[in-house]
């Protein structure tokens, strides 16, 4: 079926979603008519305030317009996943690089390690290896709370 075809300009104008915006719009523009219409009143009367949503209610009205435009056009998001790919279990682990003037950062996939960076990294292991074993059962703890969201059932969409 050809993109500009009858039927796929029916179906944009026609679907169940494009037919609730239009109902909307239908409803939404004509009320801030009537809201204008009555502010423009009281203004006129001698409400000062009123002047500001008498020019207000039409710029509402032309947002709304506006806003229906973009989403009956808009291609809506398909209810299924995104893809077909499982997502993993866990996540990859990956380990902080030290950056420095004394410090070696290593490439990825080298096995050689720079020696200015081992003995600091001896000193810095007593120090804080309690606090990393703390931060790694937290992220552990988030990670599986994050598993269990993942396989628990339907995609969320907000």
């Amino acid at each position: 079926m050809p993109l500009g075809s009858l039927s796929t300009v029916s179906s944009v104008w026609t679907s169940r979603r494009a037919v609730s915006l239009h109902v909307a719009l239908i409803v939404f523009v004509p009320g801030c008519v009537a809201l204008t219409w009555w502010q423009a009143s009281r203004a006129l009367g001698g409400n000062t305030l009123s002047w500001v949503y008498t020019f207000e209610w039409p710029i509402f009205a032309g947002y709304a317009l506006y806003m229906w435009w973009k989403l009956v056009h808009d291609e809506p998001v398909p209810e299924g996943p995104l893809s077909e790919e499982p997502l993993p279990r866990e996540p990859v682990r990956r380990e902080p690089a030290h950056h420095g003037p004394d410090r070696t950062v290593l490439a990825a996939g080298s096995g050689e390690a720079g020696n200015s960076c081992e003995a600091d990294e001896a000193d810095e292991a007593g120090e804080a290896g309690e606090e990393d074993e703390e931060e790694d059962d937290e992220l552990a703890a988030y990670n599986r709370y994050l598993a269990e969201l993942n396989a628990s059932g339907r995609p969320k969409r907000w």
